[in-house]
């Protein structure tokens, strides 16, 4: 085993924390800002990378690997916690947004899962982290979240963060599946995954789902959520009122009237 071999307890229903348990001189590696509570002997250091075996050596080398996560829209550096005490210790992280966290035991997954880009919250030190490309690159830069994801390797625990209700299915050799590139959470290595474009131009502009789906197709294990963090976010920013001079007032929140206002262009003086 490479990896750190870490316990974990998992808190909560719709705004879930996970409890890792730490051995003496164990650690566990998670995303900055990410951090709960902690009990004592426990020591935070922050760092480049993932701090991984799989990590270039040398300054340049944890730059590039740090690098790699800032394509992903990620901080360039990554938070380790390691027991300096004698005893069991305790460290918990929270998820950034209603959802569940779901634990996944890499050496079960054959070593890789490929997740959202924003997906990942904690592991056991050891996990390599790193990003996931679209093999066709045509359609992957008009595929939004389906472009790059990340790559999370090893054969530790890994504890991986979505919204809203997750659903976890299984796929047979050959059988396929299509799914909101935003919906999308995390799939095995071993998924066949492509982007496609949705097709026709009246679904692409009225549809409202959106212009690209992910094909996934098996063998494998695909894990799909119910409320994307962009859609919860687009759906508040839209159902909140516009400020007009100050005063806040809406017009006519779903009516017809304030439909056709905002479609000729809103407020004209």
């Amino acid at each position: 085993m490479n990896n750190h071999e870490v316990d974990y307890f998992l808190h909560g229903d719709d705004m879930q924390f996970v409890e890792v348990e730490l051995d003496p001189q164990e650690t566990v590696i998670a995303e900055a800002g990410s951090l709960m509570m902690m009990e004592d002997h426990i020591r935070m250091e922050t760092i480049f990378g993932d701090g991984s075996d799989s990590q270039d050596t040398g300054f340049m080398g944890k730059l590039k690997s740090a690098g790699k996560r800032v394509i992903t829209g990620e901080s360039l550096f990554m938070t380790t916690f390691t027991n300096d005490g004698t005893q069991k210790k305790r460290v918990s992280f929270a998820a950034p947004y209603p959802g569940k966290i779901i634990p996944m035991d890499l050496s079960e997954k054959n070593g890789k899962i490929i997740c959202q880009k924003d997906a990942f919250l904690a592991a056991a030190k050891g996990v390599s982290v790193g990003i996931e490309f679209q093999k066709k690159m045509g359609v992957g830069f008009f595929g939004g979240e389906g472009f790059i994801m990340q790559k999370l390797e090893g054969d530790g625990m890994a504890f991986v963060h979505a919204g809203g209700t997750i659903h976890k299915r299984e796929l047979a050799v050959g059988e396929s599946l299509r799914v909101d590139t935003g919906c999308l959470v995390a799939m095995t290595g071993d998924i066949d995954y492509n982007i496609e474009y949705v097709g026709g131009v009246k679904t692409a502009l009225f549809g409202g789902e959106g212009l690209f789906f992910a094909t996934l197709r098996g063998p494998g294990t695909v894990w799909v959520q119910s409320l994307p963090f962009s859609r919860l976010a687009s759906r508040i920013f839209a159902a909140a009122p516009a400020s007009k001079g100050g005063g806040g007032e809406s017009k006519g929140e779903g009516s017809i009237a304030s439909g056709l206002f905002n479609l000729l262009g809103g407020d004209r003086k």
